[in-house]
């Protein structure tokens, strides 16, 4: 990653940082690492507001350059600062929200001078507006996306699960360059590389807070495919997560296995209308919330509203912030009166779920330009007959 981009997100997180008067932050999880040094690494980052940052690194070894200095343990941090000619925080940030309880306090406890903050809303505030180069990521990912998605048909295969099928796709994504791991924030979301839903087991409802479930194939991990039979008359939901440069963005396409009913074909073109109208309306200064009640007025008229976002189980929004991790700022459900800016990218997925038939709906990801939004995920988006 070129040093005047990481330069360019370390001085977005400072600027936040400015405003609540915290004189430096200290960062250890690896996806703001990948944000803040461009990736990976064990140590920490430490990140003055008014120096420069300094990388302290346990792991790997080989890791050389300037500010970037050798650690063992966090213990060791006041004194290398003052070796490098820096003050001890007064007030210092840390990633409450994503560390354990023992290594907070274990950092915190480093500082016993410093006024510790919990700085993970701050950093997440800053990725949640991404850069040019961010952006241009998501464009090449999508386009990777589509090439993996556009295959599908010619890996299926009459008697197939949806667990054969799902191994083939997710096959399929990883020879167009896909990374495999699906990133989410919170220690109580997972999943693996995403999901393919058919049938009625996409109203099986999950623990997670996706927009649908699964019932998965052990309860350990609890949601996606079960391993059922893929039958005439059913749809399926493709929904992997498209990680192919660290950038998740998020693509789901529905395939049908022969024809379906007429009413399948009519609540995907509800959503196809839903994906539109909120678009349409997404531009700088457009409220999350009301950007939900439009796809939730346009599902009720249709006569869906009974099957939007889950049967039986609900999500409770239409669409999600994306980046380094698959649910970032901002959000598009109630009460969410954040307002959209440039260069936020979010997921939109107006989804039915019809009972006896499967899935229907749309996820694409956008990119909210000066005027209006950017779609990144180029791909057909009728019901694919397999």
């Amino acid at each position: 990653m070129l040093q005047p981009e990481l330069k360019l997100r370390r001085d977005k997180i400072r600027a936040l940082m400015a405003q609540q008067e915290i004189d430096a932050a200290l960062i250890t999880c690896n996806v703001n690492l990948i944000y803040t040094y461009g990736r990976v690494v064990s140590g920490y980052l430490y990140l003055p507001l008014n120096a420069p940052a300094r990388l302290f690194i346990k792991r790997p070894n080989n890791i050389e350059g300037e500010h970037i200095h050798p650690i063992r343990k966090p213990e060791q941090l006041p004194e290398l600062l003052k070796e490098c000619g820096l003050p001890l925080p007064v007030k210092l940030m840390l990633e409450g929200d994503e560390l354990s309880y023992t290594e907070y306090t274990r950092l915190a406890a480093c500082f016993p001078e410093a006024t510790v903050v919990n700085g993970t809303p701050i950093i997440r505030k800053a990725r949640s507006i991404k850069t040019n180069i961010e952006i241009e990521m998501f464009r090449r990912s999508g386009a990777a996306h589509t090439k993996a998605y556009e295959q599908i048909p010619s890996v299926y295969q009459p008697g197939m699960t949806d667990r054969q099928l799902s191994i083939e796709i997710e096959r399929l994504m990883r020879l167009e360059g896909c990374l495999g791991i699906f990133r989410t924030f919170g220690q109580s979301m997972e999943i693996f590389m995403g999901s393919l839903l058919a049938g009625d087991n996409a109203t099986a409802p999950a623990p997670y807070d996706f927009a649908l479930g699964g019932e998965g194939l052990d309860p350990s991990i609890p949601i996606g495919a079960n391993g059922a039979m893929l039958q005439p008359g059913q749809s399926l939901m493709v929904d992997m997560g498209g990680n192919f440069n660290g950038y998740m963005g998020d693509m789901s396409r529905v395939f049908s296995i022969g024809k379906l009913p007429e009413r399948a074909y009519a609540a995907h073109q509800t959503c196809l209308e839903i994906q539109e109208a909120v678009t349409e309306k997404a531009k700088p200064g457009t409220v999350c919330e009301d950007l939900y009640n439009t796809a939730i007025d346009m599902v009720t008229k249709a006569g869906f509203a009974d099957y939007f976002m889950g049967a039986g189980q609900k999500a409770k929004f239409i669409g999600h912030g994306i980046g380094l991790e698959i649910n970032e700022a901002p959000v598009l459900a109630p009460r969410m009166k954040q307002e959209l800016e440039p260069g936020m990218v979010f997921a939109l997925e107006p989804k039915i779920v019809l009972p006896g038939i499967g899935p229907l709906g749309i996820e694409n990801s956008w990119v909210v330009t000066a005027d209006g939004v950017e779609k990144l995920t180029l791909c057909k988006e009728e019901i694919i007959e397999m």
